[in-house]
């Protein structure tokens, strides 16, 4: 056992524009650890013992920085300003249209093709009673992808000694914006195991939610909130990824697997509330994901398709699954769900944890 944390950092490469990518080591005193990126805040390792205690890695990433500023599937960042799609890569606030790039179909998808993931982020780092913390900062200027005003955003790691990493987002903005940041982690619980076959199909998930945003085949979220009773998105109870993943039903064919909003059952807006719950049996590891958001992106890797590898392993379809809280998608365009658009004067915070232990 560990008796102290620690803080270190080394440089992880340098982008194309010669700027310098640091990777920053948060320890905790039980000896996990956890590694960022100051490009996109990106985590690309989280090491967490097994039941026998042995340490290994449970995040999809790359071992070298090129691969991460290529067009790809969002490993471990964070994502802006806007998480999943907004339709026909457009909105209108304030009377004003605002055209995107469209990079996902028709739609703008997690802020453009030059999101938050791809800009280098400034950093520092403390520590207090809790644990190790890095802050990173990013000014997103007006006309960034297409998006109005100047936003300062702050977001900040803390790796406790309870092995939980709390992410506080902050942002505020000197022009109405549309804001809804998440953070794109896959995790696989079993750290590609032997006896998984490396995918997430064996791992049993719960999800504290009655209702998901059905969406149509451009996965923009359609009618009314549909009730998960009686559908494969029925994980109210703990069940397999796998279990229906292929079922003959039309919300799985429009996502090719898990990739929904799942509405989170919160007693008020804005408390933090257990959103999810994931468990691996081989290993022991359980992930919970605490959240002040009212959404939970549940995302089962379907896009992965063998084409990409690191850390030695080659990532094959569902080797890996994301829960990315948020708020629903095309909120900006559909004034029925809760508002994502941040005012000047006005302060952007929200809250997501993500806790990690063995049973």
């Amino acid at each position: 056992m560990s008796t102290s944390s620690a803080i270190s950092q080394k440089q992880f490469g340098t982008t194309p524009a010669g700027d310098v990518v640091t990777e920053y080591t948060l320890r905790n005193k039980p000896g996990s650890c956890v590694k960022i990126i100051t490009l996109g805040g990106i985590i690309t390792e989280w090491h967490m013992r097994d039941k026998q205690g042995t340490l290994a890695d449970v995040v999809l990433g790359f071992d070298t920085l090129e691969p991460y500023l290529e067009v790809g599937p969002y490993f471990g960042a964070v994502i802006g300003r806007v998480g999943n799609r907004i339709a026909n890569a457009q909105f209108t606030l304030d009377g004003e249209t605002y055209h995107l790039t469209a990079n996902n179909g028709s739609n703008n998808l997690h802020g453009g093709p030059v999101g938050f993931d791809k800009k280098v982020w400034s950093a520092s780092t403390a520590e207090d009673a809790n644990g190790p913390i890095l802050t990173l900062q990013l000014l997103s200027e007006d006309g960034d992808q297409g998006f109005p005003g100047n936003l300062s955003v702050t977001v900040t790691y803390q790796f406790t000694h309870n092995d939980e990493l709390i992410v506080d987002y902050f942002a505020t903005t000197d022009k109405a914006t549309p804001v809804n940041l998440t953070q794109h982690s896959y995790f696989n619980l079993a750290a590609f195991s032997a006896e998984n076959g490396g995918d997430i199909l064996n791992h049993k998930a719960q999800i504290f939610a009655d209702h998901i945003n059905a969406v149509n085949e451009a996965q923009i979220p359609v009618g009314d909130l549909m009730p998960v009773a009686g559908t494969p998105f029925d994980f109210r109870a703990p069940r397999l990824i796998g279990e229906l993943i292929n079922a003959d039903h039309e919300q799985i064919k429009n996502g090719f697997g898990y990739d929904h909003n799942f509405i989170i059952n919160q007693k008020s807006y804005k408390e933090l509330t257990l959103a999810a719950r994931v468990e691996e049996q081989t290993s022991g590891r359980v992930l919970e994901v605490f959240t002040q958001e009212p959404g939970v992106q549940f995302y089962s890797g379907n896009f992965l398709d063998g084409s990409l590898s690191g850390k030695g392993i080659t990532y094959q379809k569902r080797s890996g699954f994301c829960l990315e809280p948020q708020h629903h998608p095309d909120s900006i365009n559909q004034s029925q769900f809760p508002s994502i658009v941040l005012r000047p004067g006005d302060e952007y915070k929200t809250r997501t944890i993500f806790k990690l232990s063995v049973e």
